[in-house]
């Protein structure tokens, strides 16, 4: 930089981006305790579908010691409820023929459990000290939706649109808008936080081919197998589209893909308690790796 030059260096500003993956969000939990204890804090959170339930939380208690400890705790409450029932093509059949009532009635268990630990409708983006961004998908208008950038929205609301996914909880419709959820145009939330200004990003990755044998497992018809092959194929083009991205605009990104020794069905929450160790002993390896952050 010349001398007298007005100009300033771009501050640092390092993302947290939380993938999507059901109930494989509890590698997450373990990962993100690791990071702390490496030292790596975020600047900022980007959180798509269970990554967004994470991001949320953390942004709305803090990323300390006892935020983390807490999300643990939501992680054991989740594992003794049934959030995501496992017939599939039963529940596929009741959400395309069931009421608009009983569909608000799915989005609202979901709003009184989010609710219960803390992300209160009243809470806006506004109030957070760390930053936080939501993604959504519009059905509507067949885009990205990033909750977070005006800070009058709520939390809570985000995060139901981020995690909509049906035949679980019914699409979210805000005027013109049909919001579900964000994992479909973004698995791994690199964009938004490049539109925000990170210069750094860690990605918690949370894809696994291995979806193909746990759905075919759980559904024997041929249709649930053949969904999950197109939606694996989609969610890895995607990975590779917005890593790319990261590295032509020059921002490092450093990936941890975490991975169940077994795999696990999206709505399986049982396994969370494992689930979050493996994930603390895979990012303390990956990390250990890295070069100096």
């Amino acid at each position: 930089m010349e001398v007298g030059s007005t100009d300033r260096p771009t501050p640092e500003k390092r993302a947290f981006v939380l993938g999507s993956g059901g109930a494989r969000g509890a590698l997450q939990v373990g990962a993100l305790r690791a990071l702390y204890e490496a030292g790596l804090r975020p600047d900022l959170l980007v959180g798509t579908s269970i990554g967004a339930a994470n991001a949320a939380y953390l942004a709305v208690h803090g990323f300390t010691p006892e935020g983390l400890r807490g999300l643990e705790e939501v992680w054991h409450d989740a594992a003794g409820r049934d959030l995501l029932p496992s017939n599939f093509l039963r529940i596929t059949v009741r959400f395309l023929l069931g009421s608009p009532r009983a569909r608000e009635r799915q989005l609202a268990r979901f709003r009184e459990f989010f609710v219960e630990h803390g992300i209160r409708p009243e809470i806006t983006f506004g109030d957070l000290e760390l930053p936080l961004v939501l993604v959504a998908t519009d059905l509507a208008r067949f885009d990205p939706v990033y909750y977070g950038r005006d800070p009058s929205e709520s939390v809570l609301e985000g995060l139901l649109a981020s995690i909509a996914l049906p035949p679980w909880v019914t699409p979210l419709e805000r005027g013109e808008r049909l919001l579900m959820d964000g994992g479909l145009l973004s698995v791994l939330p690199v964009e938004p936080a490049l539109s925000q200004g990170a210069t750094r990003i860690v990605a918690l990755n949370l894809a696994d081919p291995r979806d193909v044998d746990a759905v075919a497992s759980a559904d024997r018809s041929g249709v649930g197998p053949l969904l999950a092959r197109m939606l694996v194929a989609v969610e890895y083009r995607q990975i590779y589209l917005e890593a790319r991205l990261a590295k032509e605009r020059g921002v490092p990104l450093f990936v941890l893909n975490l991975r169940a020794e077994r795999p696990v069905p999206l709505w399986d929450f049982r396994r969370s308690r494992e689930l979050i160790e493996e994930g603390y002993e895979q990012a303390r390896r990956q990390i250990a790796r890295w070069p100096r952050m």
